[in-house]
């Protein structure tokens, strides 16, 4: 083939664009099909659903996290303190993130409590969700690097300086709702939310700009101690979750008397109320396998449970968390006397 010296340069130049062409469709190609296998192995792995996110700082959460704080919203929570740049720049935890992945695993149990016995939050049914969600998401990483190669990344479930809802919010799974859960049109709120940042680009889910709480106030309405507050605050330093396992101290504020109604452990008001709950399904799954303790016990048995007995009972359970002498105190001044 000859070229014509004047043309020898264009036709340079055409090469190397189509290369470049080629390589980026290429990327976008493997962009593509990470982002696929990565959702499907997460859907395999039992969680319901799967969002991708780009890295990068969020300046609207870290304005509403500083004034949360400013407020003493946090309460005696003083690692809410900490670790403030980590928690609104993912790129701070894993150097050179390039993704944030959030997963939802459902944890609504096929069976309830005794309406008359002393209250546990549906989370806290059977084991401490940390270990099994951690040892899925260990085997999810490994199946992404297996896959596709090297990443380097970190997973964390409610255990980490992350934002967790925000970040599934950005990912498409759902919005924030008044009282400051994730909720999902299709299975409302009782869900774990975990998070895998990775230094892999990957296609990118559209954030959820729609609000579907309307002017429903329900979970307002309905709680006790009057922590929910309007634009979505929560203060969690009047939460009954907060009471009941944050708070160390020996007593409970006497503001809260009378308004615990018979929860020892967490609280799921804001949640039971919520009409987006009712697309809640059971989770039938042994990881959800509730302790029988908290199903079949009496108030009669929580009162006569020896703290060696809540040691071998609650060893595996987040319920540990509070100690025995917190349960104690719990179900003295939240059922006994509430």
């Amino acid at each position: 083939l000859k070229l014509h010296p004047e043309k020898s340069g264009q036709v340079g130049l055409n090469t190397v664009y189509i290369r470049h062409e080629l390589s980026f469709k290429k990327n976008i190609l493997s962009t593509q099909s990470n982002s696929s296998f990565i959702k499907t192995t997460a859907a395999a792995l039992g969680f319901e659903f799967c969002g991708i996110a780009k890295a990068e700082y969020l300046e609207e959460d870290a304005k509403r996290l500083e004034q949360w704080l400013a407020n003493g919203m946090h309460g005696k929570m003083s690692y809410m303190e900490n670790h403030f740049d980590l928690r609104v720049d993912p790129t701070k935890l894993v150097p050179g993130a390039k993704s944030v992945i959030s997963l939802l695993y459902n944890y609504y149990p096929c069976e309830l409590q005794d309406e008359e016995a002393p209250k546990v939050a549906k989370y806290a049914y059977g084991e401490d969700y940390h270990l099994f969600i951690r040892k899925k998401l260990n085997l999810f990483f490994e199946t992404i690097q297996s896959k596709i190669g090297e990443v380097h990344g970190r997973g964390f479930v409610d255990s980490a300086p992350i934002l967790e809802r925000s970040w599934a919010q950005k990912s498409g799974l759902g919005w924030i709702g008044k009282n400051g859960n994730l909720l999902n049109r299709k299975m409302g709120s009782f869900f774990f939310i975990a998070s895998l940042v990775i230094d892999l680009p990957l296609e990118y889910d559209i954030k959820y700009n729609y609000d579907y709480c309307g002017t429903c106030t329900k979970c307002i309405d309905a709680c006790p101690t009057d922590a929910i507050l309007p634009n979505k605050i929560v203060d969690g330093s009047k939460c009954i979750s907060y009471y009941t396992i944050e708070l160390k101290d020996l007593l409970i504020p006497q503001e809260a008397k009378g308004k615990m109604n018979d929860w020892i452990f967490g609280c799921d008001i804001c949640q039971d109320v919520c009409p987006w709950n009712r697309f809640s399904q059971p989770k039938i799954s042994n990881d959800m396998t509730p302790i029988s303790a908290v199903l079949n016990f009496t108030t009669k048995d929580w009162e006569d449970l020896t703290e060696e007995s809540f040691k071998e009972i609650f060893k595996n359970s987040p319920i540990k968390r509070t100690k025995y002498a917190g349960i104690k105190r719990n179900l003295k001044f939240s059922f006994l006397q509430g």
